[in-house]
């Protein structure tokens, strides 16, 4: 299994593309703890600091598509390095100044998300020029997903790490260096430099123009919505069965089923369309959610929180895939973009949906949400079968008809001819 992992890290610029960008991410998939914390520590409510956390996902949200576009348009370095910049200076800004200024507070930390800069959809767009061949670069979206959930785990461990050995602004302050350096270890690279769009048609939508794309998003709405309202849930039983230790194991469980998934998934080659192995995944993944409907005692949970996770890893891995395939010619970078945007939308929706639910029905309704959420995930992409099976562009043709897909020569990754 190692061996397709290590070939590619092996790779000329893999292993410093794939770091730096992990690195340069790490502002972002901390965001939410290290605002809490620092609120806290200012003396500001949960309230606020909960208030903060949205401003800054809402304004990640509609900054990862924008800012992506613009990556599109005018390269990786010109982008990514004065965003990481930017949102940098942005949380500095709140680090000094604090919540004395609720107005400056939610204007310094909206800045900060909507800066954000795009290098995860800046990586996917890599892979292709980076590795080549067709099968190394599934093998490199697997890794990349299992890499997001090594990253989820360890960011808060450092943000924790911070505060234990300083204080909370000087975690706000590190993480965000770590942030730049990262962006810029990934800007320096000859890949990232060398890197260049193809041709785009002219177009207000962009990438959002592709009906596969749509229905790939519409999808992954829900899954997000069944990720997001199990972490609401996971507290709920938590709180009745051992309390937060209880509950970062079962965040754990969830973790380290996707960390196996993706591993298995990546370490061999697929046949067939990804799209119709996309829908087996996601079918699997909402049947191994309805277990935890079962709200047995804390080891079985825990458990069933690993098989919960298992298939996570690989429907994102496969999402990849998909997203290259249908982005149509020079928006892949913001095509990728959309993909973590509509993700981070519906986990925040899950969340918000989780509490009224558990609130009126406990804590196996809560359960049920994800489940739910995944068969109307699996529901949409078997309603969009025909328009998943039909990629918006495919071979290299003339520039007056390449986002005709009815003149592609043959399928290929639409980020193959960048670099």
């Amino acid at each position: 299994m190692a061996t397709g992992y290590l070939e590619i890290l092996r790779a000329r610029h893999a292993c410093r593309l794939l770091t730096g960008t992990l690195v340069g991410r790490l502002p972002n998939a901390t965001a939410a703890i290290a605002l809490v914390l620092f609120v806290r520590a200012e003396g500001g409510s949960y309230s606020l600091a909960g208030a903060l956390a949205a401003v800054y996902g809402v304004a990640n949200a509609v900054g990862q598509p924008v800012l992506g576009r613009l990556v599109d348009l005018y390269g990786q370095p010109r982008v990514q390095l004065p965003a990481a910049v930017l949102a940098a200076l942005s949380m500095t800004a709140f680090a000094f100044l604090g919540t004395g200024s609720l107005p400056l507070a939610h204007a310094t930390v909206a800045a900060a998300g909507l800066f954000a800069p795009p290098l995860e959809g800046g990586l996917r767009a890599l892979w292709p020029s980076v590795l080549r061949r067709e099968d190394q670069v599934h093998t490199a979206y697997a890794m990349d997903a299992i890499a997001q959930e090594i990253m989820f785990t360890a960011g808060p461990l450092l943000v924790t790490l911070c505060v234990s050995l300083w204080d909370e602004r000087a975690a706000l302050l590190v993480l965000n260096l770590l942030g730049v350096l990262g962006a810029l270890s990934v800007v320096l690279a000859p890949p990232s430099r060398a890197w260049r769009s193809a041709p785009r048609e002219a177009h207000w939508l962009g990438a959002l123009r592709s009906p596969g794309l749509l229905a790939l998003l519409a999808a992954f709405l829900f899954v997000g919505i069944a990720l997001g309202s199990i972490t609401v849930a996971s507290v709920s039983y938590a709180d009745g069965h051992g309390g937060d230790a209880v509950y970062g194991w079962l965040m754990a469980g969830l973790g380290l089923g996707a960390l196996a998934g993706g591993s298995v998934y990546g370490a061999r080659r697929w046949a067939g369309a990804p799209e119709r192995r996309l829908t087996v995944l996601v079918a699997l993944l909402a049947v191994c959610y309805l277990p935890l409907t079962l709200t047995p005692g804390t080891v079985a949970m825990v458990l069933l929180s690993v098989v919960s996770g298992v298939f996570l890893a690989p429907c994102i891995a496969c999402a990849f895939i998909i997203v290259d395939r249908h982005a149509p010619a020079g928006t892949v970078t913001e095509a990728f973009s959309w993909l973590v945007t509509t993700f981070t939308v519906g986990a925040s929706v899950g969340t918000g949906l989780a509490g009224p639910v558990v609130q009126a029905g406990g804590t196996l309704w809560g359960f049920a949400l994800p489940g739910a959420a995944g068969a109307v995930s699996l529901l949409v992409l078997l309603a969009t079968g025909r328009v998943l099976a039909a990629p918006a562009r495919g071979g290299v043709v003339a520039a007056s008809s390449e986002n005709d897909p009815n003149r592609a020569v043959e399928p290929r990754f639409s980020s193959g001819d960048r670099a």
